[in-house]
């Protein structure tokens, strides 16, 4: 098969990668999945099988080159085959979030102009074919799982398997086409297209070259030294960037196996059983996961509980210094091992994480407190920072160089400034090639020389190269004292703790700091479950005066943690309220990617805003919402606003 490689002499496409990792490691294992409890296995050499007999089965109903392919579904290797025989075939692939609702759905499909999806199961069949009116372009469904859909109408929609059975029959027909398509791509094709998760507007979509996909995943491959031996557990949405470069683009280029899990109910359970060397999780997975440590250890046993908080205050003293090889006492080392045997290695094993080798999170900060908890286990969780539009990589946190407040150093190839605005800048060879349909806003992102707009707010320290990321340029501001307003920095002191699941700062021109504030279902409701609590709904707990008495508890903590950094001491929390439903996805507060959309939850809660800055003391309120069946409906609630301790700042108290 001819192959254009790039000028270096390495494959130059996905499917050129996908072709060398079948020769050269042919019998090595690609995929798993589980399947009805039992992990099914394809090695480099069948992976490349199923994904020609697909691609040729699309050639079969008529994919043409430059068409559109939507990809929805959980994490399966039949759906990454689906993106790799799209592009095989010289067509686009774009996955789309398997939980967005069928008009988000509608909204990408017809943006893009759609002509095939590859879809999981019935009920994505069903959201497609609730908004078919509304895509002109779109003629095939190829759906994987067949349950319920014997009864439908099969014109236009086809199995899976079916379609590459049909491939292999026609592969005398079609094999000389599907060559040629191959071989015409080269470093600019385009090799997959992202939809941005749209904080402030619609998705945009993001085109990224084999260029920006390989290069990326080479250098980032070579900063943490993976391997082809290393294992990696994909559960993240395949329409996120992180999951692209992590699942397609790292494991293509260096041949490790990609696990995928039964469903996200298994999810830990066969973390576990996997145990990666190679794993990312945002923040919200890392706050889950210690939420349910903290909840299991609330139940243990009056010595087990002793035993953790000792073994655990020692490891937060010298587990990140374990870690990174710093001189620590022989003693210590000992009171370690020790802690490692009774403590941190069942922990590690219980988590999944006994086999990890790096670990990074990613998507938005992550409280430093969590962060360092993971690490003081021995576990190298290390932060990361990109964009979409970079294909992932802008810096990252080498070994040895891990720390809490930064996000790492440039990646190799990255170019890195701030302007004098404060605004983080990059350009490298990850950067994406445009906005689909939207030079305009291509043109306001990445200029003339490829400088792309991170709409960050940070600064490069000095004296060590690493990068300080604040806040969302457009959230930072000032207090009208002239004080720092970062609301991101509040909220993520704020999610340290178990009881509280999301929170929402406001103070931008204002005099004082106020909050929304979500409880943790799981842990207050155990919570309550221990004590004897009884409770009927999400609303009733929220405002249950404990929980309430806990959660004014977890703020005043965290202002006398804000008090103690000068810069940000201003954003101490004067009111909150616990609000009465938490933030949804579906009612348009928070992205596919849980990022809170500020500006909706602004106008949709500006009633309760009012009464946290009038000194109101409780506020009715009547909030649309949407059930998991699509209909809409309104909860109405009184609401408790709290008031908060606030603490001198470190000058103050100083001066004292």
């Amino acid at each position: 098969m001819a192959l254009i490689s790039c000028p270096l002499g390495q494959p130059a496409s996905i499917p050129a990668l996908l072709h060398r990792n079948a020769t050269q490691f042919a019998d090595a294992p690609a995929y798993r999945e589980k399947e009805f409890g039992i992990w099914q296995s394809w090695t480099w050499k069948q992976t490349r099988s199923e994904v020609e007999a697909l691609a040729l089965g699309l050639l079969d109903l008529g994919l043409a080159e430059g068409d559109f392919v939507a990809i929805i579904g959980r994490n399966r290797p039949y759906l990454y085959w689906a993106m790799m025989a799209a592009e095989m075939c010289g067509a686009v692939p774009v996955p789309l979030y398997q939980d967005a609702n069928a008009e988000e759905m509608a909204y990408v499909m017809n943006h893009c102009g759609a002509r095939f999806a590859v879809v999981g199961d019935q009920e994505q069949v069903d959201k497609i074919i609730d908004v078919q009116e509304q895509l002109p372009q779109f003629e095939r469904m190829i759906y994987l799982d067949p349950r319920g859909l014997r009864k439908y109408d099969h014109g236009a929609l086809h199995q899976y398997q079916e379609v590459q059975e049909q491939g292999r029959k026609s592969r005398d027909r079609h094999f000389a086409e599907l060559e040629a398509r191959q071989a015409k791509l080269d470093y600019d094709s385009t090799g997959v297209m992202l939809y941005t998760s749209g904080t402030t507007g619609k998705p945009k979509g993001v085109v990224l070259s084999n260029r920006n996909v390989i290069e990326t995943a080479k250098s980032s491959s070579a900063f943490d030294s993976l391997r082809q031996s290393d294992e990696i557990l994909a559960y993240l949405p395949m329409a996120w960037v992180g999951d692209f470069i992590f699942s397609v683009g790292q494991a293509l280029w260096t041949g490790f196996c990609t696990n995928c899990p039964e469903s996200a109910d298994t999810m830990h359970v066969d973390l576990r059983e996997i145990g990666p060397t190679y794993y990312f999780a945002p923040p919200r997975v890392f706050e889950t996961q210690l939420t349910n440590v903290m909840i299991r250890m609330e139940d243990a046993g009056r010595f087990k509980k002793k035993l953790f908080d000792f073994y655990m205050a020692h490891a937060r003293k010298v587990g990140p210094d374990i870690l990174d090889g710093k001189k620590v006492s022989f003693a210590d080392r000992m009171q370690y091992r020790l802690g490692e045997l009774f403590i941190y290695g069942p922990l590690k094993n219980t988590l999944g994480f006994s086999r990890v080798r790096v670990g990074y999170t990613a998507g938005e900060a992550i409280g430093p407190e969590i962060f360092d908890f993971y690490r003081s286990l021995g576990i190298n969780l290390k932060q990361l920072y990109g964009q979409t539009e970079a294909t992932v990589f802008i810096t990252a946190q080498p070994d040895g160089q891990v720390r809490s407040d930064t996000v790492g150093v440039t990646c190799p190839g990255v170019e890195l400034k701030v302007s004098d605005a404060g605004e983080v800048f990059y350009r490298s060879p990850g950067v994406f090639v445009e906005y689909y349909k939207n030079a305009e806003s291509t043109a306001d992102t990445k200029d003339a020389e490829g400088w792309v707009a991170t709409g960050d707010a940070g600064f490069v320290e000095p004296d060590t190269g690493h990068l300080r990321i604040i806040d969302r340029a457009k959230d930072v501001g000032k207090m009208a004292s002239g004080a720092l307003f970062a609301p991101k920095y509040v909220e993520n002191k704020l999610k340290f703790f178990p009881n509280i699941l999301e929170a929402v700062v406001f103070g931008n021109g204002r005099n004082e700091c106020t909050a929304f504030i979500n409880i943790d279902l799981t842990a207050v409701g155990n919570w309550a479950e221990r004590n004897n609590i009884g409770y009927a709904s999400y609303q009733e707990l929220a405002r249950h005066p404990q929980v309430m008495a806990q959660v004014q508890e977890h703020v005043k903590a965290v202002n006398a943690s804000v008090a103690e950094d000068e810069m940000l001491s201003g954003c101490q929390l004067h009111r909150f309220v616990v609000l009465h439903k938490e933030l949804d996805a579906d009612d348009g507060e928070l992205t596919r990617t849980r990022k809170v959309r500020r500006r909706i939850i602004e106008d949709k809660y500006q009633d309760i805003i009012t009464a946290l800055y009038d000194g109101s003391a409780q506020v009715s309120t009547e909030t649309e919402v949407t059930y998991e069946d699509g209909r809409k409906g309104a909860i109405k609630a009184t609401l408790e606003v709290r008031s908060a301790k606030v603490f001198a700042d470190s000058r103050q108290m100083a001066a004292e």
